[in-house]
């Protein structure tokens, strides 16, 4: 594993998720410095959009009390797409990144919310959101709208601070995790893409951010942010510490032999970066 990019931890450059591009290099979105960032596969980094601060400085924001820019998106077209957090309707939501002119808002949310997680459902032509306030997961179509709630199933939300977290499709399922109760959850898609009832796949996990899948079956890594570890966990559920000793991991991204993470320190140290290694495949 090597460091592909470090980032300015000073100016607000938490690394809190990823968008591989072709070629080798991602696009990143930045928590507090409310940046979307691409990385070129030699590391330079270019800031592609600053969000600008809602009125009365966002605190408003629920849960984190700042403004935050949190999941990015790509889709097989190129078109990138990020989320805002800011506790003002109007600013939160699925923002567009444009080749030219500021960012575009495509699909708005309510200002109770806190969206983290995106993901582009090709296939139905829409995105999924989790929401880490509400405990909920949004859909919205991807030609821009209204969102509704696609599941509020219990298992999403959160007890003390962060429900629903990471997100990501699979195996004819939606798959989320639950910071808060250190929790993996599997939720099947019924025939019109509706959401059946949640089952919890794995546990003791405290602190899960982000995950993804190896592409061996149900394996998945995922990134747990406040012990700083990425973490290998099996399709029953078990799991083993793969690295420790990380700065605030907060996301993984697995795009066929390249595994990509990234380090927030947003909890602790100071040293935010994206990292790279490689898959090994047994």
């Amino acid at each position: 594993m090597r460091v592909l990019a470090r980032f300015d931890r000073a100016a607000g450059q938490a690394a809190e998720s990823i968008a591989p591009e072709p070629g080798g290099g991602a696009v990143v979105g930045m928590i507090p410095a409310r940046q979307v960032v691409r990385v070129a596969p030699a590391g330079d980094v270019h800031v592609l959009v600053t969000m600008p601060l809602p009125p009365g400085g966002g605190g408003t924001t629920p849960v984190v009390g700042i403004p935050v820019v949190t999941g990015v998106a790509r889709t097989d077209s190129g078109a990138l797409y990020f989320l805002y957090s800011s506790g003002r309707g109007g600013l939160t939501g699925i923002w567009q990144i444009r080749h030219s002119g500021g960012p575009r808002l495509v699909v708005p949310l309510p200002a109770s919310t806190m969206p983290n997680a995106l993901v582009v459902d090709g296939e139905r032509d829409r995105f999924l959101v989790s929401d880490s306030a509400g405990g909920r997961i949004w859909q919205a179509p991807l030609r821009g709208g209204a969102a509704s709630v696609w599941s509020a199933d219990p298992a999403l939300a959160p007890s003390t601070f962060f429900g629903a977290n990471g997100l990501k499709l699979h195996g004819g399922a939606v798959w989320a995790s639950n910071s808060d109760r250190g929790t993996i959850v599997r939720i099947p898609l019924t025939e019109g893409g509706g959401s059946g009832r949640a089952e919890v796949r794995a546990t003791g996990l405290a602190g899960i951010d982000d995950f993804d899948f190896t592409g061996r079956g149900a394996e998945i890594l995922a990134a747990i942010n406040q012990a700083g570890k990425l973490v290998r966990v099996d399709a029953d559920g078990g799991h083993e510490t793969l690295l420790d000793g990380l700065q605030g991991t907060t996301a993984v991204a697995v795009r066929g032999s390249r595994v990509y993470v990234t380090n927030g320190a947003n909890l602790t140290g100071n040293d935010s970066n994206l990292l790279l290694a490689h898959l090994r495949r047994r």
